[in-house]
């Protein structure tokens, strides 16, 4: 049904989807609204966890998938690519390990019983120092000089995927305790939204993947090719940070979405960043599309580790971050 997603792709801005920014509304909406807000003046006491993955996201993350790329692109597979194709291939991933997740990271979080508070102060962070350092970082490590970052992608998806839900949440869950009570609304309204995370998720995906058809029919080998190296450094990040976190006696509810900010990526960013810099049909391009379609199916594995190993951290409960 090749109408469906030609119709829906037409509704795009700045490379972001507004039908998918709608659906991750969805998926966001829950988090936020039970977010208490008062809590948030609690996050910049618990530091451990803000430093480790600002260190981790920026100093760490973006040089580890160049590397990785480096390595199956260039000396693993560098003979089946070719030298020219192998870099471009090389310059899409790095573009999507230099961002950090904005969006899809309160879904990982959420699955994950994790902190909103914390949760929503770290993206907010990252979004702060993605303005200023994702230019400077990828020009290192591309070895260009001229490089403009589509500042009307951050921003959109800054205002999209944080703003919106977080003032629908703020303002929904004040009114809604005001004039039915905080009983019928962590008791029946709550339970309500239960399922809504995970329908928004599917459709997400079946949109995503649906978008993204042609990349997966006609070069399915180089779809897998591009894949492994996001994968390996997407599993390396999260436990990485996660067993850092673990050392520093960070509990679960805060170790697990601080690993999954620092192994998923910022991919509308890196998808417009590619197609402005390197052309659409480019093989950077590609490698950038090919982290959406890995992105998701791969997160969910990684939330389905941080739950089956929520009892590393039960002797941490107590403590603070």
């Amino acid at each position: 049904m090749p109408g469906v997603p030609d119709t829906l792709s037409k509704f795009e801005y700045a490379q972001v989807s507004i039908p998918v920014a709608i659906l991750i509304w969805f998926m966001i909406y829950p988090m936020m609204v039970e977010l208490d807000f008062s809590s948030l003046l609690e996050v910049g006491k618990r530091p451990k966890a803000l430093t480790m993955v600002t260190i981790s996201n920026w100093l760490i993350k973006p040089f580890t998938m160049a590397f990785f790329a480096w390595f199956f692109f260039r000396q693993v597979f560098g003979g089946f690519l070719g030298p020219q194709l192998a870099d471009q291939y090389i310059a899409g991933a790095i573009l999507l390990g230099s961002a950090p997740c904005t969006a899809m990271v309160f879904v990982w979080s959420y699955l994950t019983d994790g902190d909103p508070s914390y949760t929503l102060v770290q993206v907010a962070l990252d979004d702060s120092i993605l303005v200023f350092a994702y230019a400077p970082i990828v020009m290192l490590l591309l070895g260009v000089t001229d490089f403009t970052v589509p500042y009307n992608t951050i921003i959109l998806s800054v205002v999209l995927y944080i703003v919106v839900p977080l003032l629908a949440g703020y303002l929904s869950r004040k009114y809604l305790i005001k004039t039915k009570g905080i009983d019928w609304f962590e008791n029946v309204f709550l339970e309500k939204l239960s399922n809504i995370t995970i329908i928004g998720l599917l459709l997400t995906l079946i949109i995503i993947f649906s978008f993204q058809g042609d990349a997966l029919i006609n070069n399915p080998l180089h779809v897998v090719i591009i894949a492994i190296p996001i994968t390996i450094q997407a599993f390396f990040i999260f436990f990485l940070v996660y067993l850092t976190g673990k050392g520093l006696k960070i509990e679960h509810p805060v170790a697990a979405p601080a690993a999954m900010i620092g192994a998923s990526n910022f991919f509308e960013l890196a998808v417009a960043t590619a197609i402005s810099v390197f052309g659409i049909t480019s093989g950077a391009a590609l490698a950038t599309v090919v982290g959406i379609l890995v992105e998701v199916p791969l997160m969910l594995v990684i939330v389905g580790i941080a739950n089956r190993t929520r009892h590393w951290f039960k002797h941490d409960e107590k403590l603070t971050a």
